[in-house]
Order: structure tokens, then C-alpha cells, then sequence
């Protein structure tokens, strides 16, 4: 997928490779924040974002840059999520829209955040 393909939107009105590339970067940076507040804060509150609100930034950003932005931070919490011990895997947390959570039922979102719009991708792809 080139510089045109990323622009491809599977529907009006749905982000295309490129915005999908920079709202992965975004959340991968919003998952490192939360996992370190919750390993830094007894019983931390998780600030939600509006994901649309965000989006509206994301004509300031190419699919490259988002990509590097997402690996490098997700190796980055791939390092903390490989040292957490059975007590920091079991650290709680509140989301003000999903309630009581961990910081596994963090790393378990991150996963299932990635298959939803890998998903999407792979949809996108198909599409060319």
C-alpha cells in the first residue's frame, strides 16, 4: 500500500490506513501512560479521550511516521509488560466508563484494540 492506498477509506465517513495508523500511535502512547500510572498510583484513575476528537489532528500525520511512533512505543511497553511481576499484572485501576480493571485488562484492551483495526486494515487492503 503506497501513499494512495493509505488514503483509501473502506466507507465515507470511516478513517482511512493513514488515520488508522495514527490513532494506533496515539492509543500505544495512551497505553503507555496508563500502564505506567497504574504500576506508579494505588487505585489511579484512567482519563478516557474522545477518539474522534483526536482524529480530527490526524491530517497533520503520514502512515510511516504513525508506524514508527507505534513500534517504537509499543516495544517500549512490550519491555514493561514482559518485567511486570504477578502483583503488578493484578494492580488495580478505575475507568470512569468501564469501571474496576487491572493492569492485565489493560494489556488484554491493547490486544483486542490492535485486532479491531488490524481488521480493518486487512479490509482496506482487500478493497485495492
Amino acid at each position: 500500500m503506497g501513499p494512495t492506498g493509505a488514503e483509501k477509506s473502506p466507507a465515507p465517513g470511516k478513517w482511512n490506513s493513514r488515520e488508522i495508523f495514527s490513532h494506533l500511535a496515539d492509543c500505544e502512547i495512551t497505553f503507555a501512560f496508563r500502564l505506567r500510572q497504574t504500576l506508579a498510583e494505588e487505585n489511579h484513575v484512567i482519563q478516557p479521550f474522545d477518539q474522534g476528537k483526536w482524529g480530527a489532528t490526524y491530517a497533520a500525520y503520514d502512515a510511516p511516521s504513525a508506524l514508527a511512533v507505534f513500534s517504537s512505543v509499543r516495544r517500549w511497553n512490550l519491555a514493561l509488560i514482559r518485567k511486570a511481576t504477578p502483583e503488578d499484572r493484578a494492580k488495580p485501576v478505575i475507568h470512569p466508563e468501564r469501571g474496576a480493571m487491572t493492569f492485565s485488562t489493560i494489556v488484554e484492551t491493547m490486544a483486542g484494540h490492535d485486532l479491531n483495526h488490524l481488521k480493518q486494515l486487512e479490509q482496506i487492503a482487500g478493497q485495492a
